[in-house]
């Protein structure tokens, strides 16, 4: 089949120099990115291990990337545990990269609550990376997201834009129940659900029908499979839901068997957003959804780090003097400054 792509595949390079020793890990983050950019997946895992460190260098690869982002479409993959989410991942993206895209995969596996060390074990369903010419396949742990993606995770998808790959497909962790975070990140979300369903499509509609671009039941070659379509199908019908209508496909992913009507719905999808203009939009909302997060997590730094005046606003609001939204308010003074006596501020202004 023939599609039409926003980006454009990275042209044929020749081997880049190998990377310096683990002993001496580089901080150029600037030569390691024109070397993911020139196909080295070296660079660019140390990239990506940077994102996710957080600090300064992630900074200077999220500055790096910003610029030459976008052009990239956003899958995201979602659903309960045991649906077989990493099979299909796995092959809805050898169909691509036989379609001639460039693929990248992110799996968001879930960590550990105590430890926050995870198995990224998703890769191990992913045989298609093996191939030359596969796919790139980056395991991140979800660092306790409520909602399974990691903030690092929105970072690491920018990345992997700007380096040259037209899809990218980010699979979430799964934590039996809808997950709405990956919509509010991907161009396109497909909900994958399994034969015996049921009940779960009623507890579950409001969330699936606002999400949900596009159905899968897998497994298909099970009992139930048509019910579970049939179940779905009539959930969009009392749904109402204006424009485009997530349709229900069927696959097996351990065969392959639907994947190729899968990614058909996937493009049509795409080519719906472009001729509705509704691309950008769904875009500049990532882009708010970005910075609400990193606000967030800057507030939670400032939280759990208070500056001295800071910890005298919690003070005063344990002893019963002061209120906690008028803490808060005089707090918010304090976000975008390392501490107040960086910039002089008393953190009781405002």
């Amino acid at each position: 089949m023939t599609v039409e792509r926003t980006g454009t595949p990275a042209p044929e390079q020749p081997a880049p120099p190998p990377l310096k020793a683990a002993g001496s890990a580089p901080d150029d983050v600037g030569a390691l990115f024109e070397r993911a950019r020139a196909g080295d997946r070296r660079a660019l895992g140390r990239l990506l291990t940077f994102t996710e460190q957080g600090g300064a260098r992630a900074d200077a690869v999220a500055v790096a990337a910003w610029p030459l982002a976008g052009g990239a479409h956003v899958l995201g993959i979602t659903g309960a545990p045991g649906v077989g989410k990493s099979t299909l991942t796995d092959c809805l993206a050898q169909v691509a990269v036989d379609d001639g895209w460039r693929v990248a995969i992110l799996a968001v596996d879930p960590s550990s609550p105590l430890t926050g060390g995870a198995i990224l074990g998703d890769r191990v369903r992913m045989g298609s990376a093996a191939v030359p010419g596969g796919p790139f396949v980056r395991s991140m742990a979800s660092r306790g997201q409520s909602g399974g993606l990691a903030l690092a995770a929105l970072a690491a998808v920018r990345l992997l834009d700007a380096t040259g790959h037209d899809l990218i497909i980010v699979e979430t962790v799964g934590i039996g129940q809808v997950e709405v975070d990956i919509a509010r990140t991907a161009d396109t979300t497909i909900v994958a659900v399994s034969p015996g369903w049921g009940d779960a499509v009623q507890a579950n509609k409001a969330g699936l029908l606002e999400m949900a671009d596009i159905f899968v039941v897998n497994k298909a070659d099970r009992a139930g499979a048509t019910d579970a379509r049939r179940d779905l199908e009539h959930m969009l019908d009392l749904g109402h839901r204006a424009g485009w209508r997530p349709p229900v496909a069927l696959t097996v992913a351990t065969s392959g068997d639907g994947a190729e009507e899968l990614f058909k719905h996937v493009q049509d999808h795409r080519s719906y957003l472009r001729d509705h203009r509704s691309e950008g939009d769904r875009r500049a909302g990532h882009v708010a959804e970005e910075v609400r997060r990193h606000l967030h997590r800057w507030v939670d730094t400032l939280v759990a780090q208070p500056s001295e005046s800071a910890a005298q606003l919690f003070a005063e609001v344990a002893a019963g003097r002061l209120a906690p939204s008028l803490a808060a308010r005089r707090l918010a003074g304090e976000i975008g400054h390392d501490s107040a006596a960086d910039t002089g501020d008393d953190g009781m202004g405002g």
